[in-house]
């Protein structure tokens, strides 16, 4: 994908609006104690389908050997990322039926429908750092909330439209409106990434002047195709699940009619 000129605004925010060096490497959290959570052990490939098919996002690492240090790493990460369901598989059937040939952990995405693997070579090493790093990246959903590292994530999925919906986190009305949000998601899933930008981070206001935004024009919504970089913003009253719909039909309903036109315009050409 080209790089688009909302990418350009994105790219600063990973450098300025992180602490020093968050670009390149993502913290570690501390490490869970007590009633920690495990990976599910995935014994066959029914049992890994329904995992997959169950969770917006599933983590599972596939291990041909239990005995690696990348192996305790990966029950760190999943003790430390509380919101992603992990899973674990040695079974060679289940490694044959997703292709795994070397130690993998693999992210599998509702939203786009994606699969992210991060191979295990011998060689190299892969420490809890890098683990949390990859997923944090890569775990999108059907509402991604827009910071420094899911905006890496975000413009390297195949979904090219990007709606982003524009709010105050700390208002009454937020709880609401990203359960109607979340609703309207559902209806293009695939289609349309949906990303909810909060209003009251600093950085975020660069992303608000690039649609030409004010806070007192917010709750808004903006719509982007990064190939063309085409745009349409539409501030609202209410976030509703037929305001979004419809806005979101009309944006792709133009861009169908740009890349099909009719016969008659077929033939002024």
């Amino acid at each position: 994908m080209d790089t688009s000129a909302l990418w350009c605004v994105f790219f600063p925010l990973l450098i300025w609006d992180c602490p020093s060096g968050c670009a390149e490497e993502t913290p570690t959290p501390p490490e869970v104690t007590g009633g920690a959570k495990k990976p599910v052990l995935l014994k066959d490939t029914a049992a890994t389908s329904a995992f997959i098919s169950a969770a917006e996002v599933a983590v599972i690492g596939f291990f041909q050997e239990l005995e690696r240090p990348e192996v305790s790493n990966f029950h760190v990460v999943a003790e430390n990322i509380q919101e992603v369901q992990f899973g674990l598989s040695t079974n060679p059937e289940v490694l044959s039926h997703y292709n795994i040939t070397s130690n993998t952990i693999s992210i599998f995405r509702l939203v786009d429908n994606k699969r992210q693997d991060l191979e295990i070579t011998d060689g190299k090493e892969i420490d809890v750092t890098k683990m949390s790093r990859f997923i944090k990246i890569n775990e999108l959903r059907l509402v991604t909330e827009y910071n420094p590292v899911t905006a890496i994530g975000l413009f390297s999925s195949l979904v090219q439209i990007h709606l982003l919906l524009f709010t105050d986190k700390s208002s009454q009305e937020h709880t609401e409106r990203m359960h109607r949000y979340r609703e309207a998601a559902e209806l293009f899933r695939g289609q349309i990434l949906f990303i909810l930008v909060d209003s009251n981070v600093k950085g975020n206001g660069r992303v608000m002047s690039f649609f030409n935004l004010k806070k007192s024009q917010l709750p808004a919504l903006a719509i982007f195709h990064t190939p063309d970089e085409k745009q349409d913003v539409l501030p609202l009253d209410e976030v509703s699940v037929e305001h979004v719909r419809d806005f979101c039909n009309g944006f792709l309903e133009r861009k169908q009619m740009k890349e099909d036109p009719s016969p008659e315009e077929k033939t002024e050409l």
